[in-house]
């Protein structure tokens, strides 16, 4: 004969949470959600904190006030209506008649102007010395240009064609 069989349960009744359970389910969740927003929110308020703590601190550093900004845009202006000022067209039209008068055996290489005194810089290339005495000549025909020398000129040796580079200086007129 066998004995009967024994069953032992350590864990009691088992229940589902019920309502107070999924109650305190749904409160924690809730709650949980809560906390991620605030996080964020309080993660993008201290970025635009730093943001302006940095620019704050960047315009400390280099010592520019509202004024000495206005004062720099002022000067910005004031430099920029003196370069408009300049007759570009004039003094271009003039220096690109002369190459041309010459056959085209000057190049203009740079054009440096001067805004302060009125003054222009012109470093070209010609053949020979003498194309670049007649292009000086030239110049002192126009109307733009006044008192154009020649400053300095070299024989470049390292070019095959051995071209005189010279520099020419000249003052300009406002005057059309």
């Amino acid at each position: 004969m066998s004995a009967p069989r024994l069953e032992l349960d350590f864990s009691g009744s088992r229940t589902r949470g019920g309502p107070v359970g999924l109650a305190a389910a749904v409160i924690g969740a809730l709650c949980l959600i809560a906390v991620l927003v605030q996080q964020h929110s309080l993660t993008a308020q201290r970025a635009g904190l730093e943001l302006r703590r940095a620019a704050l601190s960047g315009a400390q550093h280099r010592g520019q006030s509202a004024e000495s900004v206005a004062g720099l845009s002022a000067q910005n202006a004031e430099k920029t209506v003196r370069e408009l000022g300049t007759p570009w067209s004039q003094l271009l039209a003039e220096l690109e008649t002369a190459t041309g008068d010459n056959t085209g055996n000057v190049a203009v290489l740079a054009i440096e102007p001067d805004h302060a005194k009125h003054r222009v810089r012109v470093t070209a290339e010609a053949r020979t010395l003498e194309l670049a005495l007649a292009y000086v000549q030239r110049l002192r025909k126009t109307a733009v240009l006044h008192y154009p020398m020649l400053d300095s000129h070299e024989l470049r040796a390292d070019d095959k064609d051995h071209p005189v580079r010279f520099q020419i200086s000249a003052d300009w007129s406002d005057a059309s």
